[in-house]
């Protein structure tokens, strides 16, 4: 049993996850239902629609959210503060460093960090989330409620561990994601006061524009570690059982491709062929064009070679 100033510390966890950091247990690897609670609850809040309703403004803010932060996933938590695969401001850095908070998937050092180590040893024991070797759910969604999962490994990411404002946005992930919630009531009852024609109230904003939005992006992000090592063609031969998905690259703006990014990591495309559409390339692209990011880094002539093979 918990004591009572542990139970204490772990609620202060899910606003100051450097608060009373636990040391190494044998219980590191369990989930921390304490701790996960808000993730419980968020699922939960989404039958809330039930009662609030629907309308049009609400689910096209729901989508828009979406697809927002999938880029902000796709392209900076992981094409970027990953892998490094094209360069950028400081200040683009901590806009899409924020959007990506709000995707209520940590900050970006912790998910860095932990995709860093995923790729040392993808579909091993020290993998995490290998479908392989944990099963599907824990793949899925274990993982990253246990304190092993909840910690972020600083020296994994020393390349942006030194900017403040990254490890301020890691401390305290749960900032922007209720600032976002709270925004999002405002703006439905705002409308509601304004424009009634539309139908749309704050709760309806809240339950559609967060907690359905950020749910199914949710499960849409972790289908790469659960679906895509599972189902999918090879092209490479790679020491993971990582699976190229059409399906999973329209979900995740280009992520499905997964086989290839295994394969090569060090490139920004992952869809290597001109078919293989990768919408989160196409939207780096354009903002190179208008000189937000630069030097992105092209799929190398000897791995295209290789396909021809």
């Amino acid at each position: 049993m918990r004591s009572p100033l542990a139970r204490l510390n772990a609620l202060r966890r899910w606003f100051d996850t450097a608060d009373g950091a636990p040391a190494e247990t044998a219980r590191d690897d369990r989930i921390d239902w304490l701790r996960a609670a808000p993730f419980v609850a968020m699922h939960l809040a989404c039958v809330a629609v039930i009662w609030t309703g629907t309308s049009a403004v609400a689910v096209g803010v729901a989508v828009a959210l979406y697809a927002i932060r999938m880029f902000a996933l796709t392209g900076f938590y992981h094409r970027y503060f990953s892998h490094r695969t094209f360069r950028t401001s400081r200040a683009v850095q901590f806009i899409f460093a924020v959007i990506g908070a709000a995707c209520v998937q940590r900050g970006p050092l912790w998910w860095a960090a932990h995709h860093r180590h995923h790729h040392r040893h993808a579909d091993t024991a020290l993998d995490p989330h290998s479908p392989g070797v944990h099963g599907f759910l824990w793949s899925h969604a274990g993982w990253f409620l246990t304190p092993r999962g909840f910690r972020t490994q600083l020296d994994r990411v020393p390349d942006f561990a030194v900017y403040p404002e990254l490890r301020w946005l890691d401390r305290y992930d749960t900032a922007v994601p209720v600032l976002l919630a709270i925004a999002l009531f405002g703006l439905g009852t705002l409308l509601q006061h304004v424009a009634p024609g539309l139908g749309t109230t704050g709760w309806q904003m809240l339950v559609w524009g967060f907690f359905i939005s950020t749910t199914v992006l949710f499960h849409a992000t972790v289908t790469i570690n659960s679906l895509a090592h599972r189902f999918g063609r090879r092209r490479f031969s790679t020491h993971d059982d990582s699976r190229n998905n059409v399906w999973l690259a329209l979900l995740t703006f280009g992520e499905g491709w997964h086989n290839n990014h295994h394969f090569f990591p060090g490139t920004v495309r992952q869809g290597f062929r001109w078919w293989e559409v990768d919408l989160t390339f196409y939207g780096l692209w354009l903002m190179a064009r208008l000189g937000l990011v630069s030097e992105l880094k092209p799929v190398p002539a000897w791995v295209r070679a290789k396909m021809e093979h």
